[in-house]
Formats: structure tokens, sequence, C-alpha cells
């Protein structure tokens, strides 16, 4: 992989899991917007607690090398399920906040896919036939 290729990489990498974390206080708090959202989507407390969780775990994944791979595959599906939510019950703009949210789950979504194309030969068993 050439510098500048692994660069961009990581400057995904790190951008995806400085979102994914800095939402976390939101869900794991109970703030009033996250709590609307997810009752709202019919997940309730155990669907946001449960999301912020998975966000975790796919943010620290995205920064461990070997497992970047993975965790851009679990960002791509928690962005698609978010930005889906938005699409077809939400709404892109939630409680007046100019579709910041989805915004920020687009960028989680296209920084992954791109994190994932670069790093798609360390997917064990698939990426050595990955050109």
């Amino acid at each position: 992989m050439k510098k500048s290729t692994l660069y961009l990489s990581w400057a995904l990498q790190i951008l995806c899991a400085i979102i994914l974390l800095q939402t976390l206080f939101f869900k794991f708090s109970g703030a009033a917007e996250s709590v609307y959202i997810f009752d709202k989507v019919g997940l309730g407390a155990v669907g946001r607690i449960g999301t912020g969780v998975a966000e975790m775990i796919t943010a620290i994944l995205l920064l461990i090398p070997a497992f970047a791979w993975l965790g851009a595959v679990l960002g791509i599906g928690l962005m698609a399920g978010a930005l889906m939510s938005h699409l077809t019950i939400l709404g892109i703009e939630v409680q007046g906040d100019g579709g910041y949210l989805f915004a920020l789950g687009l960028t989680v979504l296209t920084g992954c896919l791109i994190v994932l194309f670069i790093r798609r030969r360390q997917i064990p068993v698939l990426g050595a036939r990955l050109k």
C-alpha cells in the first residue's frame, strides 16, 4: 500500500471513530434527542444502548490496523441502518438539527466505504482474491 493511501485510510479511520465516539455520550446518557430518535423508530432504550455499544466496538476496531476492515464493515452496516431510518421514518432533519445527524451518518458511511476499499486485501480468506 502506498504511503498516501495509508495516510488517507488512517485519516478516515480516525474521523469515523471520532464521530462514532462523540455520539456515545448522548446515547448512554439518555439525551432527549437520542431518546426521541430511538423511540420514534421503535427501538427504545435497548436499541439506543445496543447501538451505542455497537458504535463503540466499531470505533475501537477502526483504530486497530489489523481490524480496521472489520470496523469499516460494521460502520457501513450501522450507518446504512441509521440513514435508512432518517429516509423512511425520521426525516433528514430531526428536531431542528438542520440535517446534522444525517450528514454525520453520511460522512461515516462514505469514510467506512473508502477504508474498506483501501484495506480490502486484509480481509481474511477473501482479501487475497480482491485486487
